[in-house]
């Protein structure tokens, strides 16, 4: 079955997610596990506390814990993502599904060592015409996002990031010292460069990063915002081809 909507705004409805996970067993964005293991493995524990936001049918929480990252919690705001993945790796001990908004996320603060998000966050951005500015719509989920995965973050606590987005447009998106937190940027792919960024929670901001946010700061009062388009996966979900430059 051919999952590609004929518009992108479908992308951040949670019926079509509902509708292709009924039909939908699998399907990783980006590249699965083994593609960031060698990444994650220089940051996460096996015996962290792990978030995934916007889990989906993707294989990488079950690879994580057959690796031995056995305390897992995945949230989607799809109930049909969530109920399908429940059962399935039922057999798993220490892998929970909770559906749930990531913007509300229904947790203490200082929950888990380590929130990892893989391409959840390039999803929201699929309505955007360009990639220079920010629309207020798009900040805002961002920041709330961003602001409650820092709460449930334990001190040191990291985020870390997979997305499509290179440094020059993702990085002024986290570059902001009221996160507290510092930023370290990975890529991998061969040919097509994908891109991890680690946020360690209670690290300031580079130099490079600080004067990132106040360029960040001065600009909006002289653009109009607009955002970034940036998710596309290896093999056949390619958001470039479907922006309206």
């Amino acid at each position: 079955m051919n999952h590609i909507p004929e518009d992108n705004r479908q992308y951040k409805c949670v019926d079509y997610w509902d509708e292709r996970y009924k039909v939908e067993e699998n399907y990783d964005w980006l590249g699965g596990f083994s593609n960031i293991r060698h990444i994650l493995e220089k940051y996460i524990k096996k015996d962290d506390s792990i978030l995934v936001l916007g889990c989906g049918n993707s294989s990488v929480s079950a690879d994580m814990y057959d690796a031995g990252y056995l305390s897992i919690t995945n949230i989607d705001y799809s109930s049909v993502c969530i109920s399908t993945m429940s059962a399935k790796h039922a057999d798993r001990p220490g892998m929970n599904w909770r559906q749930m908004d990531m913007r509300q996320l229904s947790f203490p603060d200082a929950s888990f060592d380590v929130v990892l998000e893989k391409a959840t966050l390039d999803a929201v951005m699929v309505e955007e015409k360009t990639p220079w500015v920010v629309s207020p719509q798009t900040a805002s989920f961002i920041h709330q996002t961003l602001t409650e995965v820092r709460r449930c973050l334990k001190p040191a606590g990291l985020l870390v990031s997979v997305t499509f987005a290179q440094p020059l447009f993702r990085r002024r998106l986290y570059a902001r010292s009221e996160y507290h937190w510092s930023i370290t940027q990975h890529s991998y792919g061969e040919g097509f460069q994908y891109f991890v960024y680690v946020m360690t929670k209670g690290q300031a901001l580079s130099s490079e990063d600080a004067a990132l946010e106040k360029k960040q700061l001065e600009s909006t009062q002289s653009l109009p915002p607009k955002t970034l388009t940036t998710t596309e996966n290896l093999d056949q979900e390619d958001f470039l081809s479907k922006i309206d430059l």
